[in-house]
Parts: structure tokens; C-alpha cells; sequence
């Protein structure tokens, strides 16, 4: 009996109990959604580093987690007419960040796209950083870090920084009243106010542009 009952504890413990770090994990990916990028730090409270690694590698070898480049993943996720989907710029620079613990800074034509200032969103996005200036491939997109200057990066993560990145990419000479009116109309008060705020991070047309922006708030 004793025998038997060593074997069967033996065999048990081998098995993936529920609370097991695969589990865990799994359960979480499944949790945040579909769009979720997520890197090994996501599940740091779960165990060690190396435990961590090697249940992402059992998922991604049974194909239930797609490894998109080093360190970074998600859940794949399939159309019936398109079939399989990549997941957004926005998710896998959010990955990027909590992953190098770097800023970043969408700039030119996304910056413009995500103003509604161009309805094309570039195969190649290039965001401003204040890590190491480096490219990260996912699929067809390519994704492009520039380390620049900490004057560029004062008003990353506010809208301010978003529109400076965009009228800069439109260039002087491109920004007309329909370009004014577009972020007039796009913006909150709450965000014009912000503009205000950050106009000696900008360059002189620029922050002229901004003025007259935040200057429309409703009262």
C-alpha cells in the first residue's frame, strides 16, 4: 500500500493543479481582453522570473499565446473574413513601455492619425523616446523608437506633446484653418487647457497654433 500511495501522490503532484502558474496566467490573459499586449513583468506577483518565462514558453508552444517579439506577446485573436489579427499600435507600445520603463512619444504621420489630421495609419510608426532608439518589427508593422531630446519628450503622455508632433509633421506651411478647426473641434477644454500650459515646450508657429486652439474653450 505504501508503495501504490507513493506512486499516486508521485503522479498528482505532476499534474497542473488550478492554482498553478499556468493557470494563473492564463486566467489574467484571458481577463484583460483580447487587444492586451503583455510582457513576462504583467505577472511578476506570481512567482519567480524563471518560472514566469517558462509558463509563457508552455503557452506559447501549445499556440494558445502568440510571442510577437522578444519579451512581448498576446492572445491571438482571428476574423472569419480576414483572419489572424494584429493587435494595435497603442497595445504594443504599452508593452514596450511597462517592459523597458521608457517614455514614449507617438510622432509625424501617427501623431497626425491619431488627430484625425490623416485618415492613413503608416506602416512604419515612429515613436520619440528617452531609451535607446531601436525598431520593433510585429508582422508587417514596424514599429520605430527615436531617442530625442528631453525638450521633445517635456509633454509626453498629455496632449500637448500629441499635437506638437503632429503640426510638426504637417509642416508650417500645411497647417490651415481646417487643420485649426479639426483640433478645435477634437479637443476638450480640459485638453486646451493642458495646451496652454505646455506652450514654451513648443516651437514659436507651433505654440502660436496652440494658443489659438485653447483659445476657442466654451465658456
Amino acid at each position: 500500500m505504501k508503495e501504490i500511495r507513493g506512486i499516486f501522490s508521485f503522479k498528482m503532484a505532476g499534474r497542473k493543479q488550478p492554482n498553478s502558474i499556468d493557470s494563473q496566467i492564463l486566467s489574467r490573459i484571458r481577463s484583460m481582453g483580447a487587444d492586451w499586449v503583455f510582457t513576462p513583468g504583467d505577472f511578476h506577483d506570481l512567482g519567480s522570473r524563471t518560472a514566469i518565462d517558462l509558463a509563457l514558453l508552455r503557452h506559447k508552444r501549445a499556440g494558445t499565446i502568440r510571442q510577437l517579439a522578444r519579451g512581448i506577446y498576446d492572445l491571438p485573436s482571428r476574423h472569419k473574413r480576414l483572419g489572424l489579427l494584429s493587435p494595435s499600435v497603442d497595445a504594443i507600445a504599452r508593452a514596450v513601455v511597462g517592459r523597458d520603463a521608457i517614455r514614449l512619444q507617438p510622432s509625424g504621420a501617427y501623431a497626425a492619425n491619431l488627430l484625425g489630421l490623416s485618415n492613413q495609419v503608416p506602416m512604419k510608426v515612429v515613436f520619440l523616446t528617452d531609451g535607446f532608439s531601436r525598431k520593433v518589427r510585429i508582422g508587417k508593422q514596424e514599429i520605430i523608437l527615436k531617442r530625442t531630446t528631453p525638450r521633445n519628450m517635456a509633454a509626453s503622455g498629455r496632449i500637448s506633446g500629441l499635437v506638437v508632433q503632429a503640426l510638426r509633421h504637417l509642416g508650417k506651411q500645411h497647417v490651415d484653418d481646417s487643420v485649426v478647426r479639426t483640433l478645435q473641434r477634437r479637443l476638450t477644454d480640459d485638453e486646451k487647457k493642458v495646451l496652454l500650459s505646455d506652450i514654451p515646450y513648443a516651437p514659436a508657429w507651433i505654440a502660436v497654433i496652440m494658443r489659438q486652439i485653447a483659445e476657442s474653450r466654451q465658456v
